[in-house]
């Protein structure tokens, strides 16, 4: 989307597996890790890792860096309307076929994929991730770092809480916990997985 649209021009990519160091992928270079950030201390960074949390990591680790928050770049796909009224916090992804109507609220470091809706007053917090395909009813909440999987539905009123997994295809017709997965249709929680303590 950055390279087809000309958002932004492209300098590299930054990521901390040794092995990628200096490679090229997709025609541009990877220049390092983390560290090197402090190299271009003009350039806006785009974190595209899939899961809120772990984009959430890499943001943290750019911060004890001194990279201001100001420098987060925020990509929104051209054929995207954002109607008055609608907000995209920094950092947020918006990719192609996203479809906003009004009152909608994008905190920082959300990724929303291809085709998605989101009705009235919907809102989702920092570093939600939103899969492909998704529709989310009036006055929807995806809490922070939450991720909701391709072609799931979320009913009206509804809240998918923070860190919580809604599984694709899955229709959410009541609130989904903290840190809890839920699947099917309609959606039921997954009971949490048993560690050796247990």
């Amino acid at each position: 989307m950055v390279h087809a649209h000309a958002l932004y021009d492209v300098i590299g990519f930054i990521d901390d597996s040794p092995a990628l160091a200096n490679q090229t992928i997709d025609g541009v270079r990877v220049l390092g890790s983390s560290e090197i950030i402090t190299t271009y201390t003009e350039a806006q960074i785009l974190v595209c890792a899939g899961r809120g949390a772990v984009r959430e990591r890499i943001v943290t680790r750019f911060e004890l860096l001194d990279v201001s928050p100001a420098r987060f770049a925020t990509a929104v796909h051209p054929s995207v309307e954002i109607p008055d009224g609608c907000h995209v916090g920094a950092g947020s992804i918006v990719l192609g076929g996203v479809v906003m109507t009004t009152a909608v609220t994008l905190g920082r470091h959300v990724v929303v994929m291809p085709n998605v809706t989101l009705t009235h007053d919907c809102r989702l917090q920092d570093y939600a991730t939103v899969c492909a395909g998704v529709t989310l009813g009036g006055k929807v909440e995806i809490g922070h770092a939450a991720y909701v999987g391709m072609n799931a539905s979320v009913r009206e009123g509804v809240t998918v809480r923070s860190n919580a997994t809604l599984g694709m295809g899955s229709v959410l017709l009541t609130d989904a916990g903290p840190h809890e997965t839920w699947v099917g249709a309609p959606a039921r929680p997954l009971p949490p997985k048993k560690t050796i303590e247990q």
